[in-house]
């Protein structure tokens, strides 16, 4: 049996709020007794639908018999609560309502509001309810409106009508356009350029029909593929001769490739302003962004200079035959484009919609030219176009010109090189991508439409045009055939002309040399000229638009300090009015220069390596493989694009190679600057991506590779709690794990776990950004733990990844122990243990003035709010006291003066000197100092190192590495070790011997023959001293007293304990007097670390040993390793 199929199981009465989803419970009617004895019935389960309209609703469907069950639910479960135009119970129709799914909790149904950037133009940014609000218990004290929930768990800052309203306040007056006015129109104009009127001929007379359509092909995918990966490109090229159509084909392959690259990119998310810079910019990052963005622009403010001076010289050629020059011919095109120019910016500054309404109108034109050209194919040729080579449609002709027929100096590559450049047109509609409606609709849709239509109109007028017109004509109506003359065999000899005078002296007619082929051919020439008028102005007025948005969008994202001023717009539609004034200033300057032929080579090679970073964006995302690499035009293909790069970058030293160079090294120039820079933006780059997909692979592959000695480095957990607060902790680990080691800053949050996490997290990114800024290679962690000891234990075990884990533990040493809480003491002590432990390696620092400078942070921080609220408190007068100029006003500035109340700058620094003078202890020059002193170059001078005990070579290791870097370069090292007075000479020659296998420079050795010699009865003395409140003194008290003393203070330090390791005592009090003695002077001790072992030293005594080991010395680094080999001497 089928699920219940009565006409209202899903009978919708009223209209569903499509905002949300809607939990129903429908009711069958109580008398389906067939229903409810079939035992034979299927079970029957949750039908969900999340579709639009009636169906945006969760149903649940139940039989008649199984009714009680959800009658309780709603009893005793939730309260059902239903929208106002929903009742509880609906007699006629029998159905019970749950509650709406969104309404009355804070838990937010999905809603675009929440995934738009701050400041979106295409609607307000709503922040969802964070996951505290949501997790943590609700304060009993908050009631919530009727209606209010609804509105918090959808995001609404406001009514649905409200934001209706201010969206349209906002839009209105904005011009945006479709995918046909916006990206088709622009892009089949500028792809029909003067090409296709007076050069296309010459192209198919030259390479022949078969090259022309290639080269046409070629072209056409290059662009096409980067139209795919960034939605707004197509462009075509123009043909020659025979290899014509492979020609045309050739470039139509280009624009083709860098169509569907473009469209990939361009439908991968919302497409603001700025065209090509912004797919590049945003998919590749800000380096490659910026160079091509910059240099991009540029060759459009130079183009609208090329078309203004293609459609002057047609200007010109006119008045030349009319007989009504105005100066010359330089000087006329000069006076003739600057004028033209001004017209354009004229309609370019009235406004987009008054620069699109030109566009349709010259589209127009351009349609019409182009047809009459058709039309005029199969218009009857007179004896005068037959002189002039034109015989309508003829076999013969179409299969004479379908081979190539160079002439010198020219091949296949030249006439490609001359064609290409009709195809730089492809990104005209991505170019003014902010104003389309529909960005990642229109750029996939106009612009591989425009690809295929102009592909099509080129191939058609190539191989029309060749099938018509013969390759060389004299013009001349007397060379035709008469009787009993010898026919060369050529198509015209055997159409009734004779041409072949034409193979030994120049002719004037004929594709290979007339440019003006398609005004002869057409119906009515005239329309031809009008063609080329519409082809070179629209180009024109396309490049003036592109140039500023372009630019724009560049300045807005502040890449290039510098040009800020050019990133503000004007009106609604955000107009670049300086950007157009710029962008005519230099195509003014370049009309007037009137040198194009130098610079066009260089400008087409700019659009060809915007189409380069096109493909290779498109295929670096793709390869990148990130998640977040979504787009909706799905016609691309990674390798294609990646094809497409490479066919670029050999078009463009086709073209011109010198062109190329400079080309690259302007964008490489470029490049390094923006990355020099570094410009604080981030737009989640596929750079990033690969990045973090190239880490992660190297880590995996990292794993796979055992330890070797050979790679041993120092990869350190510091414990500085926040970075900022020890820097003199961080820069000394830093200085030998930078570009060599792991460095993982730590910090312990112990506290109420709540507290401890909402303090946690909201401060890990300041952190990071704190060492980021202050270029230290490091990276921040924190965990939120009962206690100190508990927190670094899981720092100490789950830090780090894969072979990348922590194998040493450097921390700062406890100054203040002896004022210390005991459980501090055992905490500090403790993590030493259980690094030992976890077989890591402890280093333990110790300055005279200590690391915590958190106190002298704090007050900075006290001090510079004071100082801004007295500051703001200032201008705040000043700027009452000038918009309030009256007298009565002044009197009552004056009143508040006697009180106090507008100016408490007394108060203000009286309380700077009582925190000034507060603890003059610890904000102080000295421990400012102090905390910076790793920072500074260290002059001549040395690190001592004491290895005592051989730990795997560690002790040895990290001073030898501090030496390499540049702080540090000027110190020398000197070892110190143990050995027996009678053989000193001899453990010194072994211990050179094997430091020289190590292949680490010392300057000099010292072997310590009296280190177990009791120290002197003053330094003993001082020793007593320091652990004489800390003693339990039990053979000083009967037996019972001494048990009680020890169940009660068992941290303290027992006599049989002090005897025990009385020894050991004394060697550390003897090593302070050896340190005094040999290494007072030193930039650095690194010396052995005691080891306590667990159980039988008390961390009272052991403090004390390192106490007194490192009393009144200079920097001490306290050094152990793991024991296991961190050198070797083989290879």
């Amino acid at each position: 049996m089928s699920l219940n199929t009565s006409s209202n199981v899903f009978l919708d009465s009223v209209p569903s709020n499509t905002n949300r989803f809607q939990v129903n419970i429908i009711n069958e009617s109580h008398d389906s007794g067939a229903a409810v004895s079939d035992s034979t019935d299927p079970p029957h389960y949750e039908e969900t639908s999340f579709g639009d309209e009636a169906q945006n609703r969760l149903r649940i469907s139940f039989r008649p018999g199984n009714q009680e069950c959800y009658d309780n639910f709603l009893q005793n479960g939730e309260t059902a609560k239903t929208d106002a135009s929903f009742h509880a119970y609906d007699s006629h129709t029998n159905t019970y309502y749950l509650q709406t799914f969104g309404h009355n909790t804070i838990d937010a149904v999905p809603k675009i509001e929440y995934y738009r950037n701050t400041g979106s133009v295409s609607g307000p940014k709503v922040s969802r309810p964070s996951l505290l609000e949501i997790h943590e218990q609700l304060a009993k004290n908050v009631s919530v409106a009727p209606g209010s929930a609804d509105r918090v768990a959808n995001g609404d800052g406001m009514s649905g009508e409200e934001q209706a309203e201010n969206k349209e306040e906002d839009t209105a007056g904005v011009v945006k356009f479709g995918w046909v006015k916006g990206v088709l129109v622009r892009c089949m104009l500028n792809i029909w350029g003067v090409m296709l009127f007076i050069r296309l001929s010459w192209i198919v007379g030259e390479a022949g029909i078969g090259l022309g359509v290639i080269i046409i092909g070629l072209a056409v995918t290059v662009t096409a593929i980067t139209g795919l990966s960034t939605s707004a490109i197509a462009t075509n090229g123009y043909v020659r001769g025979g290899l014509g159509v492979l020609i045309i084909l050739l470039s139509t392959m280009v624009t083709s490739i860098t169509g569907l690259s473009t469209s990939a990119i361009a439908t991968n998310g919302f497409v603001r302003g700025g065209g090509a810079y912004y797919l590049i910019s945003r998919s590749l990052g800000p380096e490659f962004g910026g160079s091509i963005g910059l240099i991009f622009a540029f060759a459009n403010a130079v183009a609208v200079a090329m078309y203004v001076v293609g459609f002057a010289e047609t200007v010109v050629d006119l008045l030349k035959e009319s007989d009504s020059m105005m100066v010359d011919q330089t000087n006329d095109i000069r006076i003739i484009g600057s004028i033209t120019v001004v017209i354009l910016l004229g309609i370019s500054v009235a406004g987009m919609e008054w620069e699109a309404k030109a566009q349709v109108i010259l589209l127009v034109i351009l349609l019409i030219a182009i047809a009459n050209f058709f039309i005029g194919t199969v218009i009857p040729s007179n004896n005068e176009k037959k002189s002039r080579g034109f015989f309508n449609y003829q076999a013969s002709i179409f299969a004479e010109n379908f081979g190539p027929s160079f002439t010198k100096g020219e091949g296949f590559f030249s006439v490609f090189a001359i064609f290409f450049p009709a195809a730089t047109g492809i990104l005209a509609g991505a170019n003014i991508s902010g104003d389309l409606e529909d960005p990642q609709d229109a750029i996939p849709r106009g612009t591989m439409l425009a690809i295929f239509i102009t592909t099509v109109a080129y191939i058609g007028v190539a191989i029309c045009v060749a099938a018509c017109v013969v390759r060389d004509a004299t013009g001349s109506m007397n060379d035709t055939i008469v009787s009993g003359m010898n026919c060369n065999g050529s198509a015209a000899c055997g159409l009734g002309y004779d041409f072949s005078r034409c193979q030994y002296e120049p002719c004037q007619y004929g594709l290979m040399n007339n440019f003006q082929v398609m005004s002869m051919v057409s119906g009515f020439g005239p329309l031809i000229t009008a063609g080329i008028f519409s082809a070179t102005l629209s180009s024109a007025l396309a490049s003036l638009v592109s140039a500023p948005k372009v630019f724009q969008a560049l300045c807005k994202d502040n890449i290039f300090k510098g040009l800020q001023f050019f990133a503000k717009g004007y009106g609604k539609n955000n107009e670049p009015l300086r950007g157009y004034f710029l962008t005519f200033l230099i195509a003014m300057a370049f009309i007037l220069i009137a040198e194009l032929n130098v610079i066009a080579p260089i400008i087409s090679n700019f659009f060809l390596a915007s189409y380069a970073l096109i493909n290779f964006s498109c295929f670096h995302a793709s390869y990148a493989k990130s998640p977040g690499w979504r787009p909706a035009y799905g016609i691309y293909n990674m390798w294609v694009s990646l094809f497409g790069a490479i066919l670029c970058c050999a078009v463009m030293f086709v073209i011109n190679w010198w062109a190329a160079v400079i080309t690259y090294v302007i964008e490489l120039s470029l490049y390094i600057y923006v990355t020099y820079k570094k410009p604080d933006v981030n737009w989640g780059s596929s750079t990033q991506a690969l990045s973090y997909v190239s880490a992660l692979d190297n880590a995996l592959e990292l794993t796979t590779v055992e330890d070797h000695v050979k790679n041993f480095r120092p990869q350190c957990i510091v414990l500085t709690g926040g970075p900022m607060t020890r820097p003199a902790l961080l820069d000394i680990t830093h200085a030998f794990t930078k570009n060599s080691g792991l460095c993982i800053c730590c910090e312990v949050f112990v506290g109420p776990r709540k507290l401890c996490v909402k303090e946690m997290n909201s401060g890990m990114a300041k952190k990071q950004a704190w060492l980021i800024k202050n270029k230290i290679k490091a990276f921040y962690a924190a965990v939120a733990a009962d206690c100190f000891r508990d927190g670094v234990r899981s720092l100490l075990q789950a830090s780090g990844l894969g072979r990348m884990k922590p194998n040493t533990l450097v921390i700062g040493y406890k100054k203040n122990w002896r004022k210390a809480p005991l459980t501090e003491i055992e905490n500090y002590v403790g993590i030493i243990h259980d690094a030992f432990d976890f077989e890591i390696g402890v280093v333990i620092v110790r300055i005279s003035q200590g690391f915590d400078i958190s106190q002298v942070l704090q007050v900075q921080d006290e001090l510079e709010k004071l100082e801004q609220e007295r500051l703001a408190l200032e201008a705040t007068i000043k700027d009452n006291e000038c918009a309030e100029g009256s007298a009565g006003i002044r009197g009552l500035f004056k009143k508040a003066g006697k009180l106090n109340i507008t100016k408490p700058t007394p108060k203000k620094d009286s309380s700077i000197n009582s925190i000034q003078s507060m603890h003059v202890g610890e904000f102080n020059q000295k421990l400012v100092e102090a905390s910076a002193q790793f920072k500074k170059k260290q002059g001549k001078g040395t690190i001592d190192v004491w290895w005592l005990f051989d730990d795997g070579g560690l002790t040895l290791l990290i001073p030898y590495i501090l030496t390499l870097r540049k702080k540090w370069k000027d110190c020398k090292l000197r070892i110190y070790v143990g050995g027996k007075i009678n053989r000193i000479e001899e453990e010194k020659i072994a211990m050179a011997s094997l430091l020289s296998k190590f292949r680490i420079k010392f300057a000099d050795i010292h072997i310590i023959g009296d280190i177990n010699i009791k120290p002197n009865k003053e330094s003993w003395k001082v020793f007593e001293e320091m652990i004489e409140p800390y003693r339990l003194h039990e053979s000083c008290k009967d037996l019972t007293t001494a048990e009680k003393l020890k169940r009660e203070t068992p941290w303290k330090i027992t006599d049989a304990e002090l005897e025990t390791v009385k020894e050991k005592s004394y060697r550390q009090v003897r090593l302070n007097e050896l340190l005094q003695e040999h290494s007072r002077a030193a930039n650095l001790i690194v010396l052995s670390l005691p080891v306590a072992r667990k159980g039988s030293i008390s961390d009272l005594l052991y403090l004390a040993w390192l106490e007194i080991l490192t009393k009144n010395l200079p920097p001490v680094l306290l050094v152990r390793g793991n024991h296991k080999n961190v050198l070797t001497f083989y290879s």
